[in-house]
């Protein structure tokens, strides 16, 4: 098992639900990526609503189905290998936002 605890980084990757990477969603290609990778974990949380860089707000209503909402993608782990795996990344995206925090891991299991 791989140990994660003391400083690490937080990856939160800010993308659209309906964007894609070779006819899949985003999501799941950047997920399966980091799995790949070796990454510790990886998590996708749907958003209820949201707009980005170009101010268009997105929400979730029961008639509308087809809401396009926004996702965030966080994953935990050592700088080296967060910075390692940013080229495929920044090659997987066409839009969204990438930020990277310092985080200490307590405990991780």
């Amino acid at each position: 098992m791989k140990k994660l605890v003391g400083e690490n980084l937080l990856l939160r990757i800010y993308i659209a639900e309906g964007d894609r990477y070779e006819n899949r969603p985003l999501y799941e290609s950047l997920v399966e990526m980091l799995r790949k990778e070796g990454f510790a974990g990886a998590t996708v949380l749907r958003g209820v609503c949201g707009f980005g860089a170009h101010s268009v707000y997105h929400s979730q209503k029961l008639l509308d189905l087809s809401a396009d909402l926004p996702l965030i993608i966080e994953a935990v782990e050592s700088e080296d290998r967060v910075n390692s795996v940013m080229p495929r990344i920044d090659e997987m995206m066409s839009g969204g936002m990438i930020t990277m925090e310092k985080v200490k891991v307590i405990r991780y299991r």
